[in-house]
């Protein structure tokens, strides 16, 4: 079995296990209030105050393993009994504080929330402070500090705060599902909702009628399952009842040769491939939509080409991205993508049907070209579009912006908002390191991912991007 990165990753997948076996075997009406003790057996607590408040926990991530709340459109929702133990945080004075005469913190605080005691120490009066930062900046002795909590620290567009019991609150208007506070919330009290019993529904269905159900595989699937080879991986998708395993890398081609044209024709253009990233310029830049590349993602592209080819098929995506979960499903995409699944939920997958990845055989995987599958990392669509205008003689100057993360792209937004920005393309990645630092990762080394993804994109029998599309036309 797969070693997690975190304990709150295996709990996760733990959930997701039982789920997903009770699911295969038609029993999980029957036995869905047993899953928590199932997970944690008798009377000692392992992580919590309590076994009961932890088996309480469990129960919620249960429902999110079913789909979670129906009216919460979000596909990022808060475990609220999960999110009690982070301090509040805020601006705090800290032991450093001298006490000293300047009291420059006193003086630039517009709001009267600095006072000082009987040894001239600072104190901030929580119920005045606006967090504007002020004292801190102008502390001689950098006594005044920030304390986010990790899920506000890791949203870079403020879409959590605190509600009145403390407990973390997503604005959905602001949120833009990237997954980031998923993978940093050490409660795990912040989570993806799941449609993996949705995903064993549509395997169990073809199966009864013959019917056929395709796995389409994000390129960041090269760097994940350190436990296996990729060929066995593929091999594992079609134990579980896939009939046929394609890179998504291929739609990824697809949309490079396609992209690099409205490029030029346009003049100045921002990728649409992350759609965090287009969920983040539609709330933040509105007035930049028309930037957009007009293109289906390679996930939306790929599905719509295997659906005109049998109306019939179903489509499952797999990979890294919680955001491609709500990407499933706006109008026009979901006509094409039945289900999406991250890497974490394929591996409980796997293992509540006790497929043993390192026990089978390798089928091979070669659907896509050496640049589809670089568009796993930061900078690799970037070399994809300037590849694909080379190979269609497109004429056109291309200066990429490589954006590596929200604030990079937020920047080069900034400046293509004031006609300032040296670049004609933007390649807008919410997450960093590009979809190998994706929260549905099992790993996220990406550093180490990005290495295996160029290193897997060059064992490509296909050494162009039109040849790549052009065998599969």
């Amino acid at each position: 079995m797969h070693k997690f990165d975190t304990k709150v990753q295996h709990l996760k997948y733990k959930v997701l296990r039982e789920v997903a076996r009770l699911a295969w075997n038609d029993q999980l009406l029957d036995n869905i209030l047993d899953i928590p003790a199932m997970i944690v057996p008798g009377k000692k607590a392992t992580m919590r105050c309590c076994v009961y408040k932890e088996r309480a926990i469990l129960g919620e991530r249960v429902k999110l393993a079913l789909g979670g709340d129906k009216s919460n459109p979000n596909v990022i929702e808060v475990i609220e009994i999960a999110c009690d133990e982070c301090p509040v945080g805020g601006f705090e004075v800290t032991n450093a504080c001298r006490g000293c005469l300047m009291h420059r913190c006193e003086d630039v605080c517009k709001f009267g929330a600095i006072s000082f005691d009987g040894y001239h120490v600072a104190h901030i009066d929580k119920s005045k402070c606006r967090e504007c930062g002020a004292c801190a900046k102008v502390c001689p002795y950098m006594a005044i500090v920030s304390r986010k909590r990790p899920c506000q620290n890791a949203c870079k567009v403020k879409a959590i705060s605190m509600n009145d019991d403390l407990e973390a609150t997503i604005d959905a208007n602001k949120c833009i599902q990237c997954g980031a506070c998923v993978y940093q919330c050490p409660f795990g009290a912040i989570s993806d909702k799941s449609y993996i019993v949705d995903a064993i529904n549509t395997l169990k269905s073809a199966q009864n009628t013959n019917g056929k159900v395709y796995a389409i595989v994000a390129p960041a699937i090269a760097s994940q399952f350190a436990h296996a080879k990729l060929g066995q991986v593929v091999s594992g998708l079609k134990a579980l009842g896939f009939s046929d395993v394609v890179e998504t890398a291929l739609g990824a081609d697809m949309v490079a040769l396609a992209e690099s044209q409205e490029l030029a024709q346009k003049g100045v253009l921002t990728s649409s491939c992350c759609p965090a990233f287009v969920k983040y310029v539609q709330n933040n830049f509105p007035q930049l939509v028309d930037k957009i590349s007009h293109n289906f993602s390679p996930m939306a592209t790929l599905a719509k080409h295997i659906k005109q080819q049998d109306a019939t098929a179903k489509v499952i995506f797999v990979g890294p991205c919680t955001a491609k979960k709500a990407e499933a499903q706006l109008d026009g995409v979901k006509d094409y993508v039945d289900c999406v699944l991250t890497f974490e939920e394929l591996q409980a997958l796997f293992d509540s049907k006790d497929v043993d990845l390192t026990t089978l055989e390798e089928s091979p995987l070669d659907n896509a070209s050496v640049f589809g599958r670089i568009f796993a990392r930061s900078g690799g669509l970037s070399q994809a579009v300037a590849q694909a205008m080379a190979e269609q003689n497109v004429n056109f100057d291309l200066k990429p912006v490589v954006c590596n993360g929200l604030e990079e792209c937020r920047l080069a937004l900034l400046k293509l908002n004031k006609g300032i920005l040296d670049g004609n393309f933007i390649e807008g990645m919410a997450c960093l390191g590009g979809c190998v630092g994706g929260a549905g990762n099992l790993t996220h080394s990406t550093e180490k991912s990005a290495g295996k993804i160029d290193k897997h994109s060059q064992e490509s029998s296909k050494k162009t991007i039109t040849s790549a599309v052009s065998e599969e036309e």
